[in-house]
């Protein structure tokens, strides 16, 4: 485990919770102008994601809000435990329902922010939809509200890259043997027939929190009917980044760093 350090703007923190399901790895920055009184903010990673692939947004995030923020490996990805059976069609409502209430739980977090990325957005969603006594404010970005067919034919190209082992192996850099699982628990279960009527529609209506939507204007995976779709109340709003893809976070990472903080410091 990293220690904070109180020499540096932002101290790291990592550590291993045993839940249910087995270890489940997360890492903590901690700003040194941390607010207590300020709600920390859980980051939720996408369908090949992990905490090292959020880079140093957290970390700038952190320091930009002196507010805590927190990431985690969800189960089966990188350095937590492994998985042998594919991911629940319900999947993204399960993580809302048996996860993350014990990682707050064991974390003592009675308040929190929580932002996804891409399905991490729709998991952000479902927790503030079935928590919203602690869910203080809501970010998604590139999150899907529903199966669009551009997000189908996204991921089916995506397959067909992954086909290539010079492709997968890049993946094992961060998730290491655990790669292919982490490409098929994303592709066969978008693509399974019985995976096209899912939607957030239901959860979407349930929420209460403010929320903000970003979404890139060149997003390969989804169109501007997903954050009009999140963000259809009067305490939500839309970010559309120009010129940005389906990972704002590494293409455009100081522009999301400026919505997002814009947001939060509006709390």
């Amino acid at each position: 485990m990293h220690q904070p350090d109180s020499n540096c703007p932002v101290s790291v923190v990592d550590n291993t919770l045993e839940i249910s399901g087995g270890r489940v790895f997360l890492r903590q920055w901690h700003p040194a102008g941390e607010q207590p009184s300020l709600a920390p903010v859980v980051l939720f990673h996408d369908s090949l994601g992990s905490v090292e692939l959020w880079r140093d947004f957290p970390e700038r995030l952190a320091l930009a809000t002196n507010r805590r923020v927190i990431a985690y490996d969800r189960l089966g990805f990188a350095r937590s435990s492994a998985r042998d059976e594919l991911p629940d069609l319900d999947f993204v409502a399960i993580e809302a329902r048996d996860i993350v209430p014990e990682l707050l739980r064991q974390l003592s977090l009675r308040k929190v922010v929580v932002c996804g990325h891409s399905v991490g957005g729709g998991m952000a969603i479902e927790t503030a939809a079935q928590h919203p006594e602690q869910v203080v404010a809501l970010l998604t970005i590139a999150a899907q509200a529903f199966v669009e067919n551009k997000t189908r034919q996204g991921i089916l190209t995506a397959k067909e890259a992954f086909a290539d082992a010079s492709v997968l192996q890049r993946l094992e850099k961060y998730h290491g043997d655990k790669a292919q699982w982490v490409v098929d628990a994303w592709t066969e279960v978008w693509l399974h027939q019985d995976f096209a009527g899912w939607h957030l529609s239901d959860a979407i209506a349930k929420l209460r929190a403010p929320t903000l939507a970003v979404h890139g204007e060149h997003d390969e995976y989804g169109s501007a009917e997903h954050p009009q779709r999140i963000a259809c109340a009067d305490n939500r709003s839309i970010a559309m980044l120009p010129g940005v893809g389906h990972v704002p976070h590494r293409e455009s990472p100081d522009l999301l760093l400026e919505v997002v903080t814009e947001f939060l410091l509006s709390l």
